[in-house]
C-alpha cells in the first residue's frame, strides 16, 4: 500500500510533527564535556585545599576587556530613604537580592555603600562583568588624543556657558525695558490726571458759579 502524501506531494504530516527534535550525540557530548570539567574543577579544588590554598576558577584573561575609569560617577545616595521589596528569606548572608546595595551581575548584597564600592572594584565583580584587573599602558598617542578630546570639550562647554550668557543678558535688558516702560505709563497717567484736576492736584472753583443761575 502506498504512503499517503499531502496535497503538495510531500509525506503526510503526523500529529507530532510540530514537536522539536534533539540532536542525541550533539548533547551527550555537551554532557560529557561539562562533566569532565566539573571533574578537573573538583580535583583542583581538592589540591588547593590540601595545600592550604585558596582555590579559584582559572579565566581567561585575552576574551576579557582591560579595565579602564568609569565613565560616570556612582550614585549610592539614589537609595537612601526608598522602600524595596525583598524575598522571604533574603535576609541572612549576601548571597541574593536583599535589603541593602546589590550588585546584579554578582548575586550578591551589601549593607552599606563603603562594602559594595569595595565589591565593585573587586577582582570578582571585575571578571562577572567582562573585565580583566590589568589596567591598559597609556601609550603617548592615547595621552595626544585624550588631551584633545578634553580641549574640545572645555571648548564646547565655553560656548554653551556663552551662548546661555547672552541669552541671560538678552532676557535681563529686555525685562529692564519692560519695568522702565511701566514706569514711564505710570508717571504719564500721573501727570494727565493732575492736569485734568487743575495742576495741583485740587479741583479749582469758579467764582461766577451761582451768581449767574449755572449749577455746575
Amino acid at each position: 500500500m502506498p504512503d499517503p502524501k499531502s496535497a503538495y506531494g510531500t509525506a503526510a504530516a503526523s500529529d507530532t510533527d510540530f514537536r522539536r527534535t534533539w540532536d542525541r550525540s550533539e548533547y551527550e557530548a555537551k554532557a560529557k564535556k561539562e562533566q569532565e570539567e566539573r571533574r578537573e574543577d573538583a580535583k583542583a579544588r581538592y589540591e588547593a585545599k590540601l595545600e592550604g590554598k585558596k582555590w579559584h576558577k582559572p579565566v581567561d584573561l585575552s576574551a576579557l576587556d582591560a579595565t579602564s575609569a568609569r565613565g560616570s560617577r556612582l550614585d549610592v545616595a539614589s537609595m537612601v530613604g526608598k522602600s524595596t521589596l525583598v524575598p522571604a528569606g533574603a535576609g541572612v548572608g549576601k548571597r541574593g537580592k536583599g535589603a541593602g546595595f546589590y550588585c546584579e551581575a554578582c548575586d550578591l548584597t551589601y549593607k552599606d555603600n563603603v562594602q559594595y564600592i569595595e565589591h565593585l572594584n573587586s577582582k570578582q565583580h571585575l571578571v562577572n562583568t567582562g573585565h580583566s584587573w590589568e589596567v591598559k599602558r597609556a601609550t603617548l598617542q592615547d595621552v595626544h588624543e585624550r588631551l584633545e578630546m578634553l580641549k574640545a570639550r572645555k571648548r564646547q562647554q565655553e560656548e554653551e556657558d556663552k551662548r546661555l550668557g547672552e541669552v541671560d543678558i538678552q532676557a535681563r535688558i529686555k525685562k529692564a525695558e519692560e519695568v522702565e516702560e511701566a514706569e514711564r505709563e505710570e508717571k504719564r497717567r500721573k501727570r494727565n490726571e493732575k492736569r485734568r484736576k487743575g495742576g495741583d492736584g485740587i479741583k479749582k472753583e469758579d467764582p461766577w458759579e451761582g451768581r449767574l443761575g449755572i449749577i455746575a
